[in-house]
């Protein structure tokens, strides 16, 4: 890091320079803050005769054009402003400037005599930078065209000779160049290459098709980047303007302990950072990301877990804040990358899906195992997925139910107080059972089959498990039918779901979506489509019960039908089993004000639920057709206020399903 300070500052000291130097790295890998504690100062303190440098620091992000650029100037290099002026001439509105400024301060000294009313007032003539140093941060970011900037740039650096620096990740700006207007560069590419006789499927009537066309794409992709490919002019106006690239690889060690020494301030977590330093940055190393930021940003969010954690449970095992910890910086970079953690409930699940997949070499869910065997190959800790760490970390919020639960069967887990007659078949899904002796291990499966079919297993648990079983069988460890055992599987299910019907975590587990796995096998099929037959009567079952209770609600108690809707019922298809004349006559007798918001509580409902709007589409239909139905009956005409709320409610309906 120092040979690159000193090959930068060498840059500056040079006696006169016509070119720009360029600072390239990844996003998030600390380049600006780079610039902030390490290159800034060691530039400030570099004088050359009588002309002592100092830099100006421009960040390019949102920039949305060239003017803004030199008002961002103007106000650096102009130190008398008053922190109200600055502020005003950094509004977007503020070309002007207004009396009770000019009078405020002694403009006629700083300005002379230019004309403040005029609307257009060309900031870039309102300052000198001869003996600056500038630096441009954030290129890739701005939201003008890059060529403009660096044409803009080259101003100073070309024709004045000053000092400039340019920040910025070229990997992005090349992205950003591909796929600006892609949509329309694509259709334009799609016309020149059928004008120019170069598609066989002709004519071409639709070009959105041909656009999505997969044997087209390489063709297309190609004719866009030749006539549209800016990365050819962004290249040739850096070689005029950039005389050197510099690549910045940080020292993470460095930046590491900077991040954890800005939690000085909180004693316990400071120790806790310092302590496990070797556990952080090995964390990060795995990530493969190089992303500070993303820790940065996952420190952070710990300490609100950490406060949370040992103020409620200030005797909990100290490894498990370890692993936590660990599970807040993996989980962090890994949500950037996708939101597939988002179907993983538990920690049960969690393991249970990673065996389960072994056995099934199954593709869907290798992201999973990767994740695992990426960050905890060699814990022995058994609970290493927080669910409620994983909605903190998308959301922003700390779930109060899901962290209870999730750190007190943590600590159950590493106490190992848990009931050992509770769930046997647990240790079947998590693979536990290698660890046991041959009579132990007869017994755990035989007690397993009666946990099967009983109903003792938690219904979502039904279709893995059947998987662990055959696998056994297959393996010549379990001595049972693979008829018998579907048979049992059928029959628990049926019991598992009539049994917890009313609990919640049951409803939650009906409710929510399915791990799909990817497999040929013929058995494991059957039971998942037995297993999804069940899960659909039992919805509707439940549906049914819950409709009468929510329904009652109306037209007395309208605000606590809309609350449960949304809340309580928000995923219960409650509209799929319920009488809808019933309802239209509940709806009819409903006040406008009230009957005004339900247009909206539906679209909300339905917008990302399409599966529960497929269960309850078909009676919803009914309830068009009846408002449709009734609209032009005689005793209804006087009713104009609530006809068009009510048709207003039908032709939102039908806009859904469609």
């Amino acid at each position: 890091m120092n040979e690159l300070i000193d090959a930068i500052c060498d840059y500056v000291r040079k006696p006169y320079t016509d070119y720009a130097i360029m600072l390239n790295g990844k996003w998030g890998s600390g380049k600006t803050y780079f610039w902030n504690n390490n290159l800034r100062d060691k530039i400030d303190k570099i004088t050359i005769g009588e002309k002592k440098y100092k830099t100006i620091y421009i960040s390019l992000y949102g920039v949305n054009s060239l003017e803004e650029i030199s008002k961002k100037l103007f106000i650096e290099t102009n130190p008398m402003l008053s922190k109200t002026l600055k502020k005003f001439v950094e509004n977007k509105k503020g070309n002007s400037i207004p009396e009770y400024v000019k009078t405020g301060l002694d403009m006629a000294n700083l300005f002379g005599s230019m004309n403040f009313n005029s609307d257009k007032v060309d900031f870039s003539k309102l300052f000198t930078v001869d003996d600056k140093v500038l630096c441009f941060d954030d290129l890739e970011r701005a939201n003008i065209d890059v060529i403009d900037i660096l044409g803009y740039i080259n101003n100073f650096v070309e024709h004045d000779g000053i000092k400039t620096i340019i920040i910025c990740n070229e990997e992005e700006l090349a992205i950003k160049f591909k796929n600006d207007n892609i949509d329309f560069k694509k259709w334009i590419a799609t016309y020149v290459l059928d004008k120019q006789g170069r598609i066989e499927k002709k004519p071409i009537t639709d070009v959105s098709k041909f656009i999505e066309d997969d044997s087209y794409r390489y063709l297309l992709d190609k004719e866009v980047s030749f006539l549209f490919e800016k990365s050819n002019e962004y290249q040739r106006i850096k070689e005029k303007l950039i005389g050197e690239t510099f690549e910045f690889v940080p020292e993470y060690k460095y930046v590491l302990n900077s991040m954890i020494n800005k939690f000085s301030y909180n004693e316990k977590l400071y120790e806790f950072y310092k302590k496990n330093y070797a556990s952080i940055e090995n964390t990060f190393l795995k990530t493969d990301s190089r992303n500070l930021r993303i820790l940065k940003h996952a420190l952070n969010d710990f300490e609100k877990i950490y406060v949370s954690v040992n103020n409620d449970y200030p005797d909990i095992p100290y490894e498990l804040l370890k692993i936590m910890l660990k599970f807040t910086i993996a989980i962090s970079y890994e949500i950037k990358a996708n939101n597939k953690f988002m179907d993983i409930d538990n920690n049960d699940e969690y393991i249970s899906i990673i065996f389960t997949s072994q056995i099934l070499n199954d593709t869907n869910q290798m992201y999973l195992r990767e994740f695992d065997n990426k960050y905890f190959i060699n814990c022995d800790v058994k609970y290493r997925f927080f669910k409620f760490i994983e909605i903190y970390i998308r959301t922003r919020i700390l779930d109060e139910k899901i962290y209870k639960k999730n750190i007190e069967e943590a600590i159950e887990s590493i106490n190992k107080v848990t009931d050992i007659n509770n769930k046997q078949y647990l240790k079947l899904l998590n693979g536990e059972y290698w660890q046991l002796s041959d009579f132990d291990f007869d017994l755990l499966w035989k007690k397993g089959i009666n946990e099967i079919k009983f109903g003792k297993v938690d219904f979502k648990d039904y279709v893995s498990l059947f998987t662990v079983y055959k696998y056994l069988i297959n393996m010549g460890l379990v001595d049972y039918s693979i008829e018998d055992l579907k048979q049992n599987f059928i029959i628990g299910m049926e019991v598992s779901a009539n049994e917890h019907i009313n609990d919640i975590d049951m409803l939650r587990a009906l409710t929510s979506k399915d791990i799909e796995f990817s497999t040929t096998d013929t058995d494991f099929k059957e039971i998942k489509k037995e297993f999804t037959k069940i899960k659909q009567k039992t919805i509707e079952q439940i549906s049914a019960k819950k409709s009468i209770s929510l329904f009652k609600n109306l037209p007395n108690s309208p605000s606590k039908f809309y609350a449960q809707l949304t809340e309580e019922y928000k995923d219960i298809p409650v509209f799929a089993r319920y009488d809808m004349e019933d309802l239209y006559k509940k709806l009819s007798e409903t006040s406008n004000y009230d009957l005004n918001k339900l247009i909206d509580i539906l679209t909300v409902r339905y917008k990302k639920n399409k599966a529960m709007l497929k269960s309850d589409s078909k009676n919803l239909k009914k309830l068009c057709t009846l408002i449709r139905k009734n609209k032009n009956d005689k005793k209804f005409n006087s009713r104009v206020l609530k006809n068009a709320l009510l048709e207003n409610i039908a032709t939102a309906i039908e806009n859904l399903i469609n």
